[in-house]
């Protein structure tokens, strides 16, 4: 329910952030007439995501034997790869998303009008919503679906509250803290989807384990016991995991940290330039 919980915060606040541009771009431009459109094209998108959903979902649950292991394996490395991507984006291209999207209102306002903004909003928002709809699907797959449910609930409706507290500027919230902390969070979900849909990849037989259990730890904090479960949910954790799955799970961390250095000795040599 943490990891549904957490994702659906973040996403939500970042739909609420985008939504909050969009409508802000709309009254600097005097447009107040194209301010339906907006919420008419956030809605929409709201529903599309709503259906990949329950689609991606009902397809998983449906399947049994080989080919559910196949669906969740492939629906848990794809999440992490999504996941990998919002953070590499997020990382390079936060501080930029506000006079892009307010670029692009003044240019579908001067352009296409109310069909321009519905179309710009519904792209902004729905991109969000589908990587949730992913993101959910693979954590229903390592929790449950009720689980998922409740936290997504939460997930969103503490979204959508912190969202109206900002824009109404009673609520001053740290944003870059908040996706720093978050994006830290998501790395480690991250590991856990891949070292997780390895896992299933094993079972199926397309991958290896070459070791089938590298160590044990289950005597000492069972995988299925009630904080076992949280880890595992969280970040894959797995008492006796094999060793492709333990080097998948090192191997990612490594990824991330050296696509992270190079992301980001860019800026640092021009503020060594600067300074």
């Amino acid at each position: 329910m943490l990891a549904s919980f957490l994702l659906s915060l973040r996403e939500g606040i970042e739909a609420a952030l985008i939504i909050g541009i969009v409508l802000g771009a709309v009254n600097k431009l005097n447009r107040r007439d194209l301010i339906p459109s907006a919420w008419y094209g956030t809605v929409c998108a709201i529903l599309v995501s709503l259906i990949a959903g329950i689609a991606l979902t009902a397809l998983g649950l449906s399947l049994e034997g080989a080919a559910e292991q196949i669906f969740e394996g492939i629906a848990m490395l794809a999440a992490a790869c999504v996941l990998t991507w919002m953070i590499f984006w997020m990382n390079g291209q936060a501080h930029y998303i506000k006079g892009e999207l307010e670029s692009g209102v003044s240019r579908a306002s001067s352009s296409g009008g109310g069909r321009a903004i519905f179309s710009l909003a519904f792209l902004a928002v729905v991109r969000e919503g589908i990587e949730l709809a992913l993101f959910l699907t693979a954590a229903t797959f390592a929790t449950d679906s009720q689980s998922t449910l409740i936290g997504a609930t939460l997930g969103l409706g503490t979204a959508a509250l912190l969202g109206a507290a900002l824009f109404a500027s009673t609520l001053r919230l740290n944003l870059l803290r908040f996706f720093k902390v978050t994006g830290v969070l998501l790395i480690l979900f991250a590991a856990g989807l891949v070292a997780h849909g390895i896992h299933e990849f094993n079972e199926v037989g397309w991958i290896p384990p070459v070791i089938e259990h590298v160590w044990n730890l289950n005597p000492f904090l069972d995988e299925n016991s009630t904080v076992g479960s949280l880890l595992k949910a969280l970040f894959g954790y797995n008492g006796n995991p094999s060793l492709t799955e333990a080097l998948g799970y090192a191997a990612y961390f490594a990824v991330i940290y050296i696509g992270l250095r190079r992301v980001n000795q860019p800026a640092e040599s021009l503020v060594q330039q600067t300074a």
